[in-house]
């Protein structure tokens, strides 16, 4: 298994606990992470996901980024 896929393993198995670190290595996996104003933004494909940079991520980032990998 790849290090992209052990990383979304670990994230879908404990999405509570999940650090900024390992969410944004997420996102650059599938996409890009573009930073200015007061929030960053995760662009996936055609998808925007606007989240706040705090460590530990809250859990409904992560679900909303998961549920976009799903439908790629």
């Amino acid at each position: 298994m790849s290090k992209k896929g052990k990383l979304e393993v670990r994230i879908r198995n404990n999405s509570r606990n999940v650090s900024l670190a390992d969410f944004e290595a997420l996102v650059n996996a599938y996409g890009r992470v573009e930073m200015g104003g007061k929030h960053a933004k995760a662009r996936i494909g055609n998808v925007t996901l606007t989240y706040k940079r705090v460590n530990p991520m809250p859990v409904e980032y992560v679900t909303d980024l998961l549920e976009i990998i799903d439908t790629l």
